[in-house]
């Protein structure tokens, strides 16, 4: 089943990368660096907004309630990415650090890495390019030899890619 989601993820990830670049930069089994970068006409301040509003971008796929309607994001060091369950709440991130409108920084074990103990950071940088702007995911996950997480890296590269594909595509 992993095997055939890699494949699938791999080729969904190809069709989806003609309009952005996205990399697995390095793993291993103890770590990964994923690396993706995409341009909008959009400004860097309107693209900045679009960001931090992760409900109107973030697919829903890939949450636990099946709803992105149920993401925050407070803005402030220490506040979360979170989702509001019908019975609870999962923290997905929390905020390291933010420079408005250019740098979004998370501490953000999304799904199966939480429950692998994985210390991971996500940097998000928009800046300007041209009349529009250019956003930039930086994506760092380190865990011990038994994480195993060189297998999962091409399906966190797919996760991310159709994320910053969304954030693109509902500024364009």
């Amino acid at each position: 089943m992993t095997r055939l989601f890699l494949k699938t993820g791999c080729i969904v990830l190809a069709l989806i990368v003609q309009q952005a670049h996205a990399e697995v930069v390095s793993s291993s089994a103890d770590h990964f660096h994923l690396k993706l970068k995409a341009e909008s006409r959009h400004s860097s301040f309107e693209l900045w907004n679009r960001l931090i509003d992760p409900a109107q971008w973030w697919h829903s796929d890939h949450t636990y309630s099946g709803n992105a309607n149920n993401l925050t994001l407070d803005l402030q060091a220490g506040g979360l990415w979170r989702e509001n369950l019908r019975k609870g709440s999962v923290a997905h991130g929390r905020v390291l650090f933010v420079d408005a409108p250019r740098l979004l920084r998370l501490e953000a074990p999304f799904g199966p890495l939480q429950s692998l103990a994985v210390k991971t950071v996500w940097t998000i940088t928009v800046t300007p390019k041209g009349s529009g702007s250019e956003v930039t995911f930086e994506f760092l996950a380190n865990g011990t030899a038994h994480s195993n997480l060189d297998q999962l890296a091409s399906a966190v590269l797919q996760v991310k890619t159709q994320a910053l594909q969304q954030l693109i595509a509902t500024a364009d």
